[in-house]
């Protein structure tokens, strides 16, 4: 059973995750041969205070 982890930052509609969750689970399926129904995707959202980029917080640029 494939297991995606997905981190972004917070910030995403309901149907953007949707999206997201469909559409990765059809690249996995159709890549590794696993039906649908065995591949889970798994959204970790962070706040832009839990996040930095070159030395800076996304939260404070």
């Amino acid at each position: 059973m494939p297991i995606v982890t997905i981190k972004m930052l917070e910030g995403r509609t309901d149907e953007q995750k949707r999206e997201l969750v469909e559409k990765v689970t059809d690249a996995v399926s159709e890549t590794t041969k696993a039906p649908k129904e065995k591949v889970a995707v798994i959204i970790e959202e962070m706040s832009p205070n839990h996040y930095g980029v070159a030395g800076k917080r996304v939260s404070d640029q």
